[in-house]
């Protein structure tokens, strides 16, 4: 058998598609008894381990930062939100913002009262 260039090898490589070069690189690492992986990839994998903490959040905390010029409607809209309350909670948690409304909710829910609580003057956030 004629021996390859590393031009013609390129050249080959180039005309394989993604998983025809995946099978290649599985047999060549098998008949050498090698790993084509990057020695990088082991300094970079406490970096993947810290990676979940990053997933997006599935529990969100609705913090009322102010009641705004209507707050009235504000305590109305708490008191809708916040099971329980009675109006003079819901005057006193309005009163006392910064305040978290709701703790741990999905961000349906949260995005529902954010709206709410916005429609009705406060000023809201989410974390």
């Amino acid at each position: 058998m004629a021996k390859l260039s590393t031009e013609e090898l390129l050249d080959a490589f180039k005309e394989l598609t993604l998983l025809e070069l995946s099978d290649f690189v599985k047999k060549f690492e098998e008949t050498f008894d090698v790993t084509a992986a990057a020695p990088v990839a082991v300094a970079a994998a406490p970096a993947a381990a810290a990676a979940p903490v990053e997933e997006e959040k599935d529990e969100f905390d609705v913090v009322l930062e102010g009641a705004g010029d209507k707050k009235i409607q504000v305590i109305k809209v708490v008191r809708e939100i916040v099971s329980g309350l009675g109006l003079k909670e819901a005057k006193e948690l309005v009163e006392s913002a910064p305040k978290p409304l709701l703790e741990k909710v999905d961000k349906e829910a949260a995005e529902a009262a954010k709206e709410k609580l916005e429609a009705a003057g406060a000023k809201i956030s989410i974390k």
